[in-house]
């Protein structure tokens, strides 16, 4: 294993100060040692120890930063460390389901070793031909939120007319392949030229534009769906939420993802435009992936056979070293991502 089992160490540990306003810093959060700690996992205890090898950046984590306790997810506790979704190793185990040298992903701490009291927030991974950080990308929570939201709330027919927004990121650059693999018509918008390239030349988006560069989304949105839009993934929310409303389709769908204009705000802004609602019959749905984790044997297999078939690609940012963290993170409010944004705290 080389982790020698029963060593002491002093555990790097990334720490939430406190609760924020506005838009997440990289002062928000530092690095610490932890309490001293052996490498074995406790006897009679039922948990096992892991290596953490790989941490996902994910936008719903800044929900967790402020003290509001009615949403789906309980809030950080200041002053401890960072939890998440990450791809770690099993170092030591007093669980019988676990043993040392497996591979797993599912909540975990932003630490280097984390005691796992809970195998249920943790799954097996079977190391094959797919990246280990693939797990908290493409086939995790931000792929499998792709798939479902897609499919299940989309609800998509052949030649009809998608847009996504942030179509870039961890969840809009398979909705659009998938989209595409579908038979649709697939635009997505982005904030920098080279985002809008990477849609268009390497994850085979029909159209692509600068969000940032367009004075009237409007009017870019009618450019480029003059006969409107069928299906619109939702990831940003705010001004652009409203352009689409104006251009939706009769009978088209919104799938509610994200709304990363709105995470920072202390006062969200109100959506104009739901008048269009009653008018086109449009359905507009929020969701959340863990209402559908049935279907989650059958996305792995799905989206594994078609990265293997090279149907699909996926984009990763990836950030060297534990330290990286907080910078990475408060990165994704601002767009500094291109891709799913990943930091590596260990190789194998």
């Amino acid at each position: 294993m080389g982790e020698n089992i029963g060593r002491v160490v002093e555990n790097k540990q990334i720490i939430l100060k406190g609760y924020i306003e506005g838009a997440p810093k990289e002062t928000d959060m530092e690095l610490k040692l932890g309490k001293k700690m052996k490498l074995e996992a406790p006897k009679g205890s039922g948990a096992f120890l892991v290596k953490n090898l790989y941490l996902s950046c994910d936008p719903y984590m800044r929900a967790r930063m402020r003290d509001f306790h009615g949403s789906y997810l309980p809030p950080f506790v200041p002053g401890s460390v960072v939890e998440g979704f990450g791809v770690s190793k099993v170092v030591d185990s007093d669980n019988p389901n676990f043993k040392p040298g497996d591979i797993v992903s599912g909540f975990t701490g932003w630490e280097e070793y984390s005691l796992i009291y809970k195998p249920e927030q943790l799954r097996k991974v079977q190391p094959d031909t797919i990246p280990l950080s693939y797990y908290i990308g493409l086939l995790g929570m931000p792929g499998f939120t792709a798939y479902v939201g897609y499919y299940e709330i989309c609800a998509p027919k052949k030649n009809e007319y998608v847009f996504v927004s942030a179509a870039s990121g961890a969840v809009g650059q398979l909705v659009g392949q998938l989209a595409k693999l579908h038979g649709c018509y697939v635009v997505g918008s982005a904030g920098t030229s080279q985002k809008v390239d990477l849609l268009k030349n390497k994850l085979g988006f029909d159209e692509a534009f600068n969000y940032k560069e367009e004075p009237d989304l409007d009017a870019a949105l009618k450019r480029y769906f003059p006969q409107g839009i069928d299906i619109y993934f939702e990831n940003v929310g705010g001004a652009m939420l409203e352009a689409v409303l104006l251009n939706m389709r009769v009978h088209g769908r919104v799938a509610i993802c994200g709304m990363v204009s709105q995470h920072s705000m202390t006062d969200p802004q109100g959506i104009r435009n739901l008048f269009n609602l009653i008018t086109k019959r449009v359905r507009m749905q929020g969701f959340l992936q863990s209402d559908f984790l049935h279907l989650y044997p059958k996305f792995l297999e799905d989206v594994g056979c078609l990265y293997k078939q090279g149907k699909i690609t996926y984009l990763e940012d990836i950030s060297e070293g534990l330290e990286s963290g907080p910078s990475a993170f408060a990165g994704l409010f601002s767009g500094k991502n291109i891709g799913k944004q990943v930091v590596c705290v260990a190789h194998e």
